[in-house]
């Protein structure tokens, strides 16, 4: 096969942005649409014991994959909760709504894949100031287009999350 070093991205530890987030948190910015000629984007996502990392939404456009590479994290997709521990993979096709967070008293990482990609680094830095309470959530509504992150209603996933 014949590619060029354009087509190639490689991204060294030291070289990936970290956004920080509350109690321990954050987001590695891997890839963005960008760097890989639409074809993803790659996110790491580490959060502190029984914190949010998405409010209910859905992608128009593309799919999201999640592997979970350490602790547990909470999954709602349509109207159906799961359980996922290290190892365990998640895959959601567009429109179809989703969030996660990690389960009360255990600190999570996932590594999360966009695609197509979407230049998200954006969205993830201004979550980010959300998060720390920075920005108001309402910042992020007028980018739901922009970053194909649809904000929706999700009952199931506010009972779960509010009951703790």
């Amino acid at each position: 096969m014949t590619y060029t070093a354009s087509q190639v991205l490689v991204v060294p530890t030291e070289a990936a942005e970290v956004v920080a987030l509350p109690s321990g948190g954050a987001f590695t910015l891997l890839a963005d649409a960008s760097g890989t000629a639409g074809a993803l984007g790659a996110n790491r996502l580490t959060l502190g014991a029984g914190r949010d990392g998405a409010k209910p939404h859905h992608h128009a456009f593309s799919t999201e994959l999640f592997y979970v590479l350490d602790g547990v994290m909470e999954f709602l997709v349509g109207e159906d909760v799961a359980t996922v521990s290290a190892g365990g993979l998640v895959v959601v096709p567009p429109r179809v709504p989703h969030a996660f967070g990690a389960t009360p008293g255990v600190e999570a990482e996932l590594l999360s894949v966009l695609t197509p990609g979407v230049e998200r680094f954006g969205y993830f830095r201004q979550l980010a100031r959300v998060q720390h309470g920075l920005a108001p959530f309402d910042s992020l509504l007028p980018e739901q287009e922009r970053y194909d992150v649809h904000f929706v209603d999700a009952a199931a996933w506010q009972s779960l999350r509010s009951s703790r």
